[in-house]
């Protein structure tokens, strides 16, 4: 069961990467390997450090609030979930000097893709998972579906952009319910 609850985290996580790939993908006017083996990189190096420090301030926190640690993940997964799915709404305009390949537009772009997995990471010691592989499972599908992305939005454009992000806040809003039901019905 814990292997299955870190990839459906980790699948909930990676939409924002997944979509900005996808965008990115969009603008490349010559795409190469290179530039989506390093724009999967960064995204999944960021998703994988976030929870990691998130981890580690939710450890030092357990104990304080072992009693209601499951309202804590409900109310943490389920809003990062319900922010996903209202920005999923927002009408983007893309700037037409916008650089993907840029180092500082990535870096950007990664940490602004990765602010939720710090929040979701300090779920993880409340969730009894294994921090470790947890953070391993976040970057290694974050990269795979940034990986993946970019070449999906060289081809498809933006038409799927708000429908991966609002499914991937579906995800986590299901995901903690599903934390919170477990806890009350013992």
């Amino acid at each position: 069961m814990e292997l299955l609850t870190i990839m459906t985290i980790a699948v909930g996580l990676a939409m924002d990467a997944f979509a900005v790939s996808i965008v990115s993908g969009s603008a490349y006017k010559k795409l190469m390997i290179r530039h989506a083996l390093r724009m999967a990189f960064f995204f999944g190096a960021f998703q994988a450090l976030m929870p990691l420090i998130g981890a580690l301030a939710g450890l030092s926190v357990r104990e304080y609030i072992a009693h209601y640690d499951h309202w804590v993940a409900f109310g943490l997964l389920s809003g990062i979930g319900a922010k996903m799915v209202f920005e999923s709404f927002k009408i983007r305009q893309a700037e037409q000097n916008f650089d993907p390949s840029n180092v500082f537009v990535l870096l950007a772009l990664s940490v602004a893709t990765s602010i939720d997995a710090l929040a979701v990471g300090i779920t993880f010691p409340f969730l009894r998972v294994s921090i470790t592989t947890a953070v391993l499972i976040v970057g290694l599908v974050t990269f795979v579906l940034s990986y993946s992305g970019v070449f999906i939005g060289k081809k498809l454009g933006h038409f799927f952009e708000s429908k991966i992000e609002a499914l991937g806040g579906i995800v986590l809003i299901s995901l903690g319910t599903k934390i919170l039901i477990q806890h009350l019905a013992l």
